[in-house]
């Protein structure tokens, strides 16, 4: 069993990860972030391939939004792309990860992480969700191990063209009832820069 092997009725039968879906944000309290010139570029680019994989549109769409992310905020988070995140091997917590965001910039193994961001298999939002906790689950639990916990993990499942957020704390997982499309862009740069913004908040920055 893998990551990718959790549905939510799973994670809550052996974890105890309940979930509810409700309003995760108040967006209109969130500042909207203009994409940079080179993240314009990078997404028209990218879409004139009109990429049609997952792997595709993960190289050309997602990951230029979050290096775009990583530079705005002075690389006070490192991504991982494809990366194992190994915790319980016996209860399926292991395996290849799509993108985890990770804030300690200078590890060159995923350490303190975030985010776990999945690319929705075959497109659909709903596919991507178990997978997601998981991750994030895994997360969580890493962090406690390492000494480093954290009381709440976020996470985004996407198919690059729409992303959905989530929130895991207390073993309650709280799915987003927004869904935002690509072109609120400005607002899917906002909800990201309000998450990490909380990260900074709460963590020591890793010196350079």
């Amino acid at each position: 069993m893998a990551y990718r092997d959790f549905t939510l009725k799973g994670l809550e039968k052996k974890f105890g990860i309940r979930h509810q879906v409700e309003e995760l944000f108040d967006v209109s309290k969130i500042d909207k972030i203009a994409a940079s010139e080179w993240l314009n570029l990078s997404l028209r680019l990218g879409q004139q391939m009109r990429p049609t994989t997952e792997k595709a549109k993960s190289e050309v769409i997602v990951m230029p939004i979050l290096l775009d992310l990583k530079n705005r905020n002075d690389n006070f988070f490192n991504i991982f792309s494809g990366s194992v995140l190994k915790v319980d091997k016996e209860n399926g917590l292991n395996g290849e990860c799509d993108f985890v965001l990770s804030a300690n910039p200078k590890s060159y193994v995923i350490d303190t992480p975030i985010i776990s961001l999945v690319e929705a298999k075959k497109g659909e939002l709903d596919l991507g969700m178990g997978q997601c906790a998981a991750q994030m689950y895994a997360a969580k639990l890493q962090n406690e191990e390492d000494g480093k916990p954290l009381d709440v993990i976020y996470g985004c499942v996407t198919n690059s063209d729409l992303w959905q957020f989530l929130k895991l704390e207390n073993n309650m997982l709280t799915i987003d009832e927004e869904i935002y499309g690509l072109k609120e862009l400005q607002t899917i740069l906002g909800v990201f820069q309000h998450i990490i913004d909380y990260y900074k908040s709460i963590l020591e920055p890793v010196a350079a």
